[in-house]
């Protein structure tokens, strides 16, 4: 008798990682059980058929999210954010330590943050810890309840219960984390530079540009490669806007440094020179650089200098992005973008020549193999079922009022993108956005 599954895909095209072919994806208890030619005839308790212009991919892994919840919930909570992350592909979030009060730096903090997530989460979900002067102790309990690694600050947080890292004190928090095998991940501005350059003030994106010049950038992730370098540490980082830094990042490699490194969604899209004045949508740090620099960090994906895209989703009330004076000294610095995040990448990199298996190794393989969780990111025997249903040729113009994100704030609003998530399925059921079935995840051997 044939083999019976609970659930199988008949799919034209399914993106593996070797490529893409034509296959059934089969599933049981939610795992992938086998992966077989469309002419095997795998049948399934549920068969689906997607429609010749579907593709399958892996469920996105986004390893940079800020959900703000306890404390900022009003920013963006684990309902909101974990619908919008199921609507844009994603099946697997990492919340990051801070935005949240508490922020995640001590165990009651990740307690409260679990609490808080309990219930609620339509994706499946983990948690960064904080680095932070003071709580070097901490690290170790943290890593053992199963936090995937550590995020730290070298410039000032933008809020205050999120401390930077003094200058001497990255590789005494590197070394005690080479030491259990976690990674570091790093907001890489070097506060000094910083300090230095002009305070960010008025509507002119030119003078908040400047306010956050590249070199401070190049200077924190020359820091962090020699700190990587002398203490054997893992290092992260994070959300890189300066292409300059790349061939920092070449030399590490050569080197054979285990330092990694992201950009996200936004640097890969807009250009500074198209940055209306008073546009604080568009206010992140890093900033949004130069056209050219943005080539060159697609140039930097293309290479394998860039490991990952990761969204960086950090929402504030429409309030808080000062939209009215469009000031961008007092505006949030943050993009809204986990649920757009896909089509986003994929409507700047099919332009330029890129095939969905990049899309699929930038964006779940990539930030599956930074957290640690071999069982996401792919579609391979054994890893969990987590499937995105993707229409690569369709488009749609992003209105904000469609997005499940808490609040319909987003620079890509009226912005006409290619690819539309047709469905999302975790471990094998579909993602209704109606009843959360995600899980609170924790590092393997905690």
């Amino acid at each position: 008798m044939a083999e019976r599954y609970d659930l199988v895909v008949r799919a034209p095209r399914v993106v593996t990682g070797a490529g893409e072919t034509a296959a059934c994806v089969a599933v049981r208890d939610g795992r992938v059980a086998a992966v077989a030619p469309l002419a095997a005839g795998l049948a399934g308790e549920l068969t689906v058929t997607l429609a010749d212009d579907e593709a399958l991919l892996p469920g996105l892994v986004d390893t940079h999210v800020h959900v703000n919840e306890p404390g900022r919930t009003g920013w963006e909570g684990f309902a909101s954010a974990t619908r919008a992350a199921a609507a844009g592909g994603v099946t697997t979030i990492l919340d990051m330590p801070l935005n949240s009060i508490p922020p995640t730096v001590d165990l009651p903090a990740l307690q409260a943050k679990r609490e808080a997530a309990e219930g609620q989460a339509h994706v499946d979900v983990g948690f960064w810890g904080g680095a932070v002067p003071g709580n070097l102790g901490e690290l170790p309990a943290l890593h053992d309840a199963g936090v995937f690694g550590f995020k730290c600050f070298l410039v000032d947080s933008g809020v205050e219960e999120f401390p930077q890292l003094r200058p001497g004190d990255l590789e005494g928090y590197l070394r005690v984390l080479a030491g259990l095998g976690s990674p570091l991940l790093v907001h890489a501005e070097d506060a000094r530079v910083v300090a230095a350059a002009p305070p960010a003030s008025g509507r002119r994106y030119a003078d908040f540009l400047a306010s956050r010049p590249g070199e401070a950038e190049d200077l924190a992730v020359a820091q962090v490669v020699e700190a990587a370098r002398r203490t054997g540490g893992r290092a992260h980082v994070l959300h890189l806007s300066s292409a300059d830094a790349l061939e920092l990042l070449a030399g590490a490699r050569r080197d054979g440094l285990a330092v990694s490194a992201e950009t996200c969604p936004h640097y890969l899209t807009f250009d500074a020179e198209s940055i209306p004045d008073g546009a604080t949508l568009l206010k992140c740090c890093p900033p949004i650089r130069e056209a050219a620099n943005r080539e060159r960090l697609w140039r930097g994906l293309a290479d394998g200098l860039l490991d990952l895209v990761a969204s960086d989703h950090s929402p504030c009330p429409p309030e808080g992005k000062h939209l009215a004076s469009g000031d961008f000294g007092t505006a949030w610095g943050g993009i809204a973008s986990l649920q757009l995040s896909l089509p986003a990448v994929w409507t700047a990199a099919r332009a330029r020549g890129h095939r969905l298996a990049d899309l699929a190794r930038w964006m779940a393989e990539g930030p599956a193999e930074l957290a640690g969780l071999p069982g996401k990111g792919r579609i391979a025997v054994g890893a969990d079922a987590d499937l995105c249903v993707f229409a690569p040729d369709a488009s749609f113009v992003v209105d904000p009022a469609r997005l499940h994100h808490r609040h319909p704030v987003t620079p890509y609003a009226g912005r006409t993108l290619t690819g539309v998530v047709r469905s999302t399925w975790l471990r094998g059921r579909e993602v209704s956005g109606d009843h959360p079935h995600g899980r609170l995840l924790a590092r393997d051997g905690a």
